[in-house]
């Protein structure tokens, strides 16, 4: 048996594991990392011709983390069959003795994932793009018409007060990694809080819908194979997913920082992908849910990520964060909050644009 595996992954305990509760998987296991970071790790585990991925809590939790993965896991596995492309779940552990943290087993999904470019060779069409645009949104609508209560998730999350909760939360947020006085996400918060919409009925929420999130079938770029990272799944508002989803999507003319900010934001700046409009419109005649008020989905979203960039910056300030690429985080911050304001001054409700 080979006995170097990567961080994260006792290859003895795992191989255990896979030997008594994952068909095929009583035999010698090469793990690899696919990706790491401030979310759950993600290792490829192979055996001959058969592949696994398993996921598990980053390094030095301290908490009892059991609860995120078998929330990851039951999500999964609740939306295989219903249309909506997952990988295929097969084990959950909880026992943090096999692996000193729970983890949980799905089948490996083949497939391109766009992260900070097109994979050469890949989508080097007009008409592609356009594929890739559409399967974006026509996904997520499929995600957004399952009936949770039918596949056994009615009590996944608290729907009511959604929008209320996700403002209050992150300005709570902001409070606890402010490392100097923006008045700018005073004023944000403000107005958020202010204009709140009426929610259309609740449906599953994945939270990090983007497209560096999804795996893309090699030969029909317009087919989404598989969505990926569902730890902030919840129950909730609907356009919420759209909105995040827009702040990862760049177009042509937006400024430069921006993009620095955003990662990948760049990539959709290409010849045949959607502008922002036409994702929303898109949306909109799919979902057939009203989509007016999008610009105020798309500020919390941007707010969102602003006090995200605070957390890390105030970590690196602290001397907290490990190698490099940290020091422009505090720059990140305040564009986003800038652009944040923008896109609110343009909303249609004056209640977003500050005026009460």
């Amino acid at each position: 048996m080979n006995h170097t595996a990567p961080a994260g992954i006792d290859l003895d305990g795992v191989s255990r594991y896979f030997a008594t509760h994952v068909p095929g998987g009583d035999v010698p296991l090469t793990v690899t990392l696919i990706s790491g970071g401030r979310s759950n790790l993600t290792y490829r585990v192979a055996a001959g011709e058969r592949a696994w991925v398993l996921r598990r809590p980053p390094l030095g939790h301290v908490l009892p983390t059991a609860h995120d993965m078998a929330r990851e896991y039951r999500v999964i596995t609740a939306l295989w069959g219903t249309g909506v492309p997952v990988p295929r779940t097969v084990a959950l552990c909880e026992d943090n003795a096999v692996n000193g943290a729970p983890f949980y087993v799905m089948d490996f999904v083949d497939g391109v994932i766009i992260a900070d470019e097109i994979p050469a060779g890949f989508a080097q069409t007009f008409e592609e793009r356009q594929a890739i645009s559409r399967g974006l949104i026509e996904t997520l609508v499929k995600l957004h018409a399952v009936d949770y209560n039918a596949v056994g998730l009615g009590d996944f999350g608290r729907p009511d007060g959604y929008l209320e909760r996700q403002v209050r939360r992150w300005s709570e947020q902001w409070d606890r990694s402010e490392t100097r006085p923006l008045p700018e996400i005073r004023e944000l918060i403000r107005r958020l809080r202010e204009a709140i919409p009426e929610s259309p009925l609740p449906t599953i929420v994945h939270g990090d819908y983007r497209l560096g999130n999804m795996i893309l079938d090699r030969a029909n770029a317009g087919e989404v194979s598989a969505i990926l990272d569902w730890e902030m799944c919840t129950l909730g508002d609907p356009l919420s997913d759209l909105g995040y989803t827009l702040c990862y999507w760049g177009q042509l003319g937006d400024d430069a920082s921006y993009g620095a900010a955003t990662a990948t934001t760049h990539v959709t700046r290409e010849p045949g992908f959607f502008t922002r409009a036409e994702l929303v419109g898109y949306y909109g005649k799919l979902s057939g849910r009203d989509v007016s008020n999008i610009e105020f989905y798309q500020v919390l979203a941007t707010y969102k990520l602003a006090v995200i960039c605070e957390g890390i910056h105030a970590r690196f300030l602290a001397g907290e964060t490990v190698g490099e690429g940290f020091e422009g985080y505090g720059e990140r911050t305040e564009m986003l909050i800038r652009s944040a304001l923008e896109i609110a001054d343009g909303g249609a409700d004056p209640k977003l644009r500050g005026l009460s």
